[in-house]
């Protein structure tokens, strides 16, 4: 463990000092392309003094937030967001230092123009840096052979982790049980029983991590097992039985010297974030009604008098945070029947008219629903909010269905732009829905719901086989 972490601060010294340095670089660079131009009476210091100045800002930011690229399973939106936050504070930091010390006019084109240079070079590097990692391990080199002891359904779990994306690096050599469990994967190999593990360890010395499920009652195995990985550079890594009560990320506290496991760690429980969150929620909001909404609505008001009688929205109550009530706002896509509260929308449901049909594939009919989040009823991003009666069955069928409560409900979600919007033909479609609802509480970053909003407009165009 001692050696994990040693390796995991050198990556991260490495990473800052580069970044550092291509800081420098970078304004160095900038100044260059815009030699001989009038940008240059932007700087009232000798540049030597600035680039030092600049590097030291970029340094102090950067130590707050970790690199994450030693970890093994790192994906590009979360380098992506981290690097935005840290160009963000940057900006804001090196702003302030070189204005107090009258170094350059940092109000100027040149300055933005170089905080949005040095964005591109720092994406540029540890996206780069990703992939160079992702194409050696790929090429055989920097894996990483780990052992399984227990066939538990976690420890099942844990194998389809680790191999779901060989570029990670994991080579599992196979599992270790009382006996063959039928229900794990074949292309895991059964290697024998417990007690023949710290033998295959004394035989393989490539193996470097062992990840055991055996029960407590198991106890002197499990000793013998931390005892010869203790002494012999094997990484001991303990796989608590949690699968049957959660299947989500656990986190690991500790009162005094008694460590324990909690459920959740939102990040939206945070101040910070839902001050954040909620700031993005009134502007996006507001923006929209101001400027494209007038014109939807027009024109929605207009088609819908003249296809079919009733009003043009349509309200309904649903559930929100903490399972409270409000009324959900939508341009109405059906005739007026005595259903929609009970009735979800189905394919070819006769209930729609075709101007209807046009407003739910266009996702317009939802564009009402932005006078929810201005009135904090909902977010711009979010699991989607449930009529009541849905809310009301699926909370008995569906274990932790109510755990998406635990967010205020969105306009679009993970969910809807990974394949689960629409019918819930099957009990299944409905948990997978909640699965990444759940998911995305565990996951949030302001970058993830950009993320998610970019993928909903990209779904806009590109059609989706769901919406209807």
């Amino acid at each position: 463990m001692v050696r994990m972490q040693s390796y995991n601060r050198l990556v991260n010294v490495t990473v800052i000092a580069l970044e550092t340095l291509l800081c420098g670089a970078a304004f160095e660079l900038f100044c260059f392309l815009l030699e001989g131009t009038h940008w240059q009476k932007v700087l009232n210091a000798p540049k030597g003094q600035i680039v030092l100045t600049l590097m030291l800002g970029y340094l102090l930011c950067s130590m707050q937030r970790s690199v994450i690229l030693y970890k093994r399973k790192v994906y590009a939106y979360q380098i992506v967001s981290i690097v935005c936050w840290n160009m963000a504070t940057y900006a804001v930091v090196a702003g302030i230092i070189l204005s107090v010390g009258d170094y350059m006019d940092v109000w100027s084109y040149f300055f933005a123009g170089y905080i949005l240079f040095l964005w591109v070079c720092m994406l540029a590097f540890r996206l780069g840096f990703r992939f160079a990692i992702k194409r050696i391990r790929l090429g055989g080199k920097n894996r990483k052979e780990v052992l399984l002891v227990g066939s538990a359904e976690n420890n099942r779990q844990l194998y389809y982790e680790l191999t779901s994306e060989s570029w990670a690096g994991y080579d599992v050599k196979g599992y270790f049980d009382d006996a063959p469990n039928p229900a794990f994967p074949a292309e895991c190999k059964y290697l024998g029983k417990t007690q023949e593990a710290i033998g295959f360890l004394k035989a393989h010395g490539s193996v470097r991590g062992l990840f055991c499920s055996l029960p407590p009652s198991e106890k002197e195995v499990i000793l013998q097992l931390i005892n010869y990985c203790e002494n012999h550079l094997v990484h001991f890594y303990s796989v608590p039985d949690v699968h049957n009560y959660f299947q989500n990320q656990m986190y690991m506290n500790q009162v005094g010297t008694v460590p324990y496991l909690s459920l959740h760690r939102e990040p939206l429980s945070r101040m910070g974030n839902q001050f954040l969150k909620r700031s993005f929620d009134v502007v996006f909001s507001l923006t929209f009604l101001c400027t494209l909404f007038p014109l939807i609505w027009l024109v929605v008001a207009v088609v819908t008098k003249c296809t079919m009688p009733g009003p043009v929205f349509f309200r309904q109550k649903r559930n929100g945070l903490d399972d409270k009530e409000f009324y959900c706002y939508k341009f109405r896509s059906m005739k007026v029947n005595a259903e929609s509260d009970r009735k979800q929308a189905t394919r070819d449901d006769p209930r729609i008219t075709r101007w209807g049909h046009f407003l739910r594939k266009s996702n317009l009919d939802e564009t009402p629903q932005f006078f929810n989040v201005l009135k904090g009823d909902m977010s711009v991003v979010g699991p989607r909010p449930h009529m009541l009666k849905h809310t009301e069955e699926y909370s008995r069928l569906i274990n932790k269905y109510m755990v998406r409560h635990f967010v205020k409900p969105g306009i679009t979600g993970w969910s809807q732009v990974t394949g689960f919007r629409g019918e819930t033909k099957e009990l299944a479609d409905m948990e997978n829905r909640i699965r990444n609802d759940i998911w995305y509480i565990e996951h949030w970053t302001f970058m993830l719901d950009l993320y998610i909003i970019y993928r909903t407009v990209a779904n806009i165009f590109r059609g989706e086989k769901n919406a209807y």
